[in-house]
């Protein structure tokens, strides 16, 4: 399988990519739709590679981690579908390449009509005034750094403005000189506030900046909406990370490494291909169903279709899974508090705080302390 693997081409493996989301994205429809027109969300994330010399040259690990006491970090950005929930696209770099940085490579992956959301790592003035002039509009959270005084905006409605936004002086480092020239002077951007409102926590304001300045056909209401939305994204990221296992990478080489990457996310878009057919098929809601029950059900069934004596009573497991898998539907729970909280406790081992060739444990380390004369026993 290594060998297969190996001599497989990447750009093989992110056209699959590719065809499995769009896969994905016809059997759910239009399900994460704003008006008509489909909605694309961009993250960040990081995974851990073993620790090889080829790993630490391209990947290197965090600078505050000693040398030999780290892993390598492989820094990802991913373009999601908000209907299907499958990854369309990833770009990969080290972690001291910047989110924008990476997401300037797929730019090219959005289509006219498109509408990017985002956190406020993407509400920058470059990434508004790029993807409007290939037809892609964007929602994103505006950074904590821009203060917003809604008596000087263009007033729309209650912290609802309209407001121009300069180009800055200094070229910004994810673009070459002819496309920072290319860039307008200025644009116009819409900037939204309202409240989260969710029981048993105190109310969050979110501030929003978007392209989508038309108050009649994109009310600020849908816009938040669509904002709260994009938890559901991250737990995409999670199901791919956690419950598939891409947190930790096997591979000991950056190519092969990138290609185990794009090796889950095709997994976790076959994934979604099923989840989506068997919501489409029973008329049921996909955000109801379980992608770690679907996986477990995958499972199961795919031994028992193997062994199907014929066309009809494989297909008759093929109906069985996607009935069981809308009858084992998640409840009903929104504004479900989602800790970021680990339940398993680590077990009770020193860290590693120097090269496992230089470390040396303390004798009788639970009951070890300076000036104990039991440690120095038996050593004359």
């Amino acid at each position: 399988y290594a060998q297969a693997r190996k001599r497989l081409p990447q750009e093989r493996l992110e056209g699959m990519l590719g065809a499995t989301a769009r896969a994905a994205d016809r059997r759910a429809g239009d399900v994460g739709h704003l008006r008509g027109r489909p909605v694309k969300v961009v993250d960040g994330s990081a995974v851990q590679l073993p620790d090889t010399p080829e790993n630490q040259k391209q990947y290197p690990q965090p600078s505050r981690q000693k040398r030999g006491c780290g892993f390598p970090v492989m820094h990802l950005v991913v373009l999601f579908s908000l209907a299907s929930g499958a990854l369309l696209a990833v770009a990969m770099g080290n972690l001291h390449q910047h989110d924008l940085r990476l997401f300037a490579l797929l730019w090219e992956t959005l289509r006219a009509g498109d509408i990017l959301l985002g956190d406020r790592g993407f509400g920058d003035y470059v990434t508004l005034a790029r993807l409007p002039l290939q037809g892609v509009d964007v929602v994103a959270r505006l950074h904590a750094r821009r203060k917003v005084d809604f008596r000087k905006g263009r007033r729309l409605g209650h912290h609802d403005a309209l407001y121009v936004w300069r180009k800055g002086y200094r070229q910004s480092d994810i673009l070459t000189a002819r496309q920072w020239r290319r860039l307008p002077e200025q644009i116009t951007v819409r900037i939204v506030r309202f409240t989260a409102l969710i029981r048993g926590y105190r109310n969050r304001p979110i501030t929003l900046v978007t392209t989508l300045l038309d108050p009649v056909a994109y009310p600020a209401e849908e816009l938040a909406a669509l904002y709260g939305r994009r938890w559901r994204l991250e737990l995409c990221l999670r199901d791919v990370k956690t419950t598939m296992g891409m947190e930790l990478l096997r591979c000991q080489s950056p190519e092969m490494a990138r290609k185990e990457v794009l090796t889950y996310l095709i997994a976790h878009n076959l994934v979604r291909c099923v989840m989506a057919e068997a919501a489409l098929v029973h008329d049921a809601q996909l955000d109801r169903l379980s992608f770690k029950g679907t996986l477990d059900a995958l499972r199961q069934y795919s031994a028992a279709i193997d062994r199907g004596r014929n066309r009809r009573v494989r297909q008759q497991l093929w109906e069985d899974l996607l009935l069981n898998l809308v009858r084992d539907a998640v409840p009903d729970r929104p504004g479900r508090s989602e800790p970021r909280a680990v339940k398993r406790r680590p077990k009770p081992f020193p860290l590693l705080n120097k090269p496992r060739r230089k470390f040396k444990e303390l004798p009788h380390r639970n009951r070890y302390w300076k000036g104990n004369p039991r440690n120095t026993r038996g050593l004359n």
